[in-house]
């Protein structure tokens, strides 16, 4: 089968021949009809904390259909996405007791399908899968919708952390796909305003079709004053959805006192804050490592109930072939919001 594998930083992903998966007990293989491409992706492919090794088959966002199954509760011809964990089970007896939890995200031991040559991704033409990480998919929920259930798990795990109360003043940072599920999913937990700050004009606009009640371009406007125009107030919870040195301090200055920040962007490099000027307020901080698998039902309810329509995220759709060049392109984005690859 075909798929996009990593060859090292600085060198497009190469398109090759490589095995196709095969499906031992408790493991499903799907054809894939839709895979994501993330920014963890850029980040893993970039010099920084963390790099994938070289020969990585990457994709974590998809949705497929069931080709191979090991496990009698999951048929052939089945139409579903699935979590990208592969968490070890094992410290529910130990330690913190994460996979005990519901919290394999984060267990010590998983290791996420597309981030390892030992659990290839979905950026191929087949992906195999842990049967219970799989989620069917419903009749009203397609394959396209179905590769978006992760980033937009990603924005409703954000939203519960940040407790926003009803009539609530909140600022996002960055309207890429997370920041857009993060607007999205604030405005449906009772914020009253949901001020979006982007650079990227083509990002900017389409927030407001998720709900953003006012726009901020920072390279045009200072983004405090801004939202205050706009909101009546300073934020009762910021948003960082971006991932870039310095912009955690910024939410410092911004947040009013005894305001809630929390932190959805990957930033792969070191920063600095001024911890005084956070006490000064005493702000409440909250770091965010993906989601839950009830994130990802809840999620799939929402689109099966059409609480919420992904579609407008989804600027490119490419093949496998054309996947090099749009991969690098995203590394500086214009327009570009979500690209997904159809195998």
């Amino acid at each position: 089968m075909k798929a996009a594998v990593f060859r090292g930083v600085g060198r497009p992903l190469s398109i090759e021949d490589v095995a196709l998966p095969q499906a031992g007990a408790g493991e499903l293989v799907l054809r894939v009809h839709y895979c994501g491409v993330c920014g963890s992706d850029l980040h893993a492919t970039h010099p920084g904390l963390f790099v994938v090794p070289e020969g990585t088959v990457l994709g974590h966002e998809f949705s497929g259909e069931i080709v191979e199954s090991g496990a009698s509760d999951w048929k052939v011809g089945q139409l579903i996405t699935a979590l990208p964990n592969n968490a070890c089970g094992e410290c529910r007896e130990q330690g913190f007791g994460e996979c005990r939890n519901g919290l394999g995200m984060i267990c010590p031991q998983n290791r996420l399908t597309g981030f390892s040559p030992k659990r290839p991704g979905a950026l191929a033409q087949y992906v195999k899968v842990p049967a219970g990480q799989a989620i069917a998919l419903p009749a009203a929920v397609g394959a396209r919708d179905g590769a978006m259930i992760e980033p937009l798990a990603v924005g409703l795990h954000a939203v519960d952390a940040a407790q926003i109360g009803i009539g609530a003043r909140v600022l996002v940072i960055g309207a890429g796909p997370i920041g857009l599920a993060v607007t999205a999913f604030a405005r449906q937990a009772g914020a009253a305003h949901v001020v979006v700050s982007e650079m990227a004009s083509g990002r900017l606009a389409i927030a407001a079709d998720f709900g953003a009640t006012a726009l901020i371009d920072p390279a045009q406007q200072e983004v405090g004053p801004a939202f205050a125009r706009a909101a009546g107030a300073p934020p009762d919870v910021i948003f960082e959805c971006v991932g870039v040195a310095g912009l955690i301090q910024q939410c410092v200055d911004l947040s009013k006192p005894r305001g809630r920040i929390v932190v959805v962007g990957v930033c792969a490099t070191p920063d600095q804050i001024t911890p005084q000027r956070a006490m000064a307020k005493e702000l409440s901080v909250q770091f965010i490592m993906g989601y839950a698998k009830t994130d990802w039902r809840r999620v799939l309810d929402l689109l099966d109930a059409g609480r919420i329509d992904p579609g407008a995220m989804v600027t490119d759709t490419v093949s496998l072939d054309e996947l090099p060049a749009a991969f690098e392109a995203l590394r500086h984005p214009s327009g570009q919001i979500k690209l997904l690859v159809k195998p």
